[in-house]
């Protein structure tokens, strides 16, 4: 009487499937939060605005590593200054 082999039910397993589904989800998605909100801490909200160089300092840069010669660097900043600029 009572006596129980340890075979599992459809419904047993498929409450472990479910929990264990649930559980590595929310951990993986809370790993997910901590690295995008902590991670880019202290960097506020304007992170991406700061990376984004003046068009002239791109050029001087291009310019000193010897990308482009003086006549180049010379004429592509006369055409910026002349361009308007928004």
């Amino acid at each position: 009487m009572g006596y129980y082999d340890g075979d599992w039910s459809v419904g047993g397993w498929l409450a472990m499937i479910t929990m264990m589904v649930l559980f590595w989800g929310l951990l993986i998605g809370l790993l997910v939060w901590a690295v995008r909100s902590f991670g880019s801490a202290g960097q506020g909200v304007d992170a991406t605005q700061e990376t984004i160089a003046r068009p002239d300092e791109l050029l001087a840069e291009q310019f000193a590593r010897g990308e482009i010669n003086e006549d180049e660097f010379l004429r592509r900043r006369e055409l910026l200054q002349s361009s308007p600029r928004t």
